[in-house]
């Protein structure tokens, strides 16, 4: 049986639950994060939030894997240029901290090694097929596509919520991004220069 289509009542509801949902989780994880406060701050009730979602767990998978499907979509990768696609994914997480919140809420709390996602495939083929190509036409080092996507994921977060040593702010300077900017796509491009 498909879902009835919502009323645009409905799917505004259901937008409020996800976006005051979506702050609750990144701020308290998925253990802390509170229904009773979720429901209070979107203006709706239990029986509404768990008709859309089924569950809390269900809830979160919706903003976790919107989130990953968002910055796929609004930082999409550029074969040519893996230096420049680590710098759109720096300012992205000037933007919106809670993202990168919400991904280390799922290391902590549910998958401490392997992929983020049972269905990681899905998420990374058409980045790990962009990278095997620009291998192919010279313009990146071999090796395995899916480590130097890993590489420059990771130099990109040098400086997000989930750095070891420091965490920026959109509030900080823009000499200081600036910096951060040109450092980061000068060491992105040596490290997947062809060799």
């Amino acid at each position: 049986m498909a879902d009835k289509p919502l009323t645009s009542r409905g799917a505004a509801t259901k937008q409020r639950i996800l976006e005051v949902a979506t702050r609750e989780f990144a701020e308290h994880g998925i253990a802390g994060a509170r229904i009773e406060r979720i429901v209070a701050a979107a203006r709706t009730n239990k029986a509404q939030l768990y008709g859309y979602f089924g569950s809390k767990e269900g809830l979160f998978d919706a903003i976790f894997f919107g989130s990953l499907e968002r910055i796929m979509d609004v930082v999409p990768i550029d074969s040519a240029d893996l230096a420049d696609w680590a710098v759109r994914l720096y300012d992205e997480y000037l933007r919106r901290p809670d993202l990168i919140r919400l991904a280390t809420w799922v290391r902590l709390e549910r998958r401490p090694t392997g992929h983020l996602v049972e269905d990681a495939d899905r998420l990374d083929e058409p980045k790990l097929r962009a990278i095997a190509e620009a291998q192919a036409a010279g313009a990146v080092r071999s090796g395995d596509p899916f480590d130097l996507m890993a590489m420059v994921i990771a130099m990109s977060m040098a400086w997000s919520p989930v750095s070891n040593v420091y965490a920026a702010g959109a509030d900080e300077p823009e000499d200081m991004h600036e910096k951060r900017r040109a450092l980061l796509r000068e060491s992105v491009q040596r490290v997947v220069a062809p060799t």
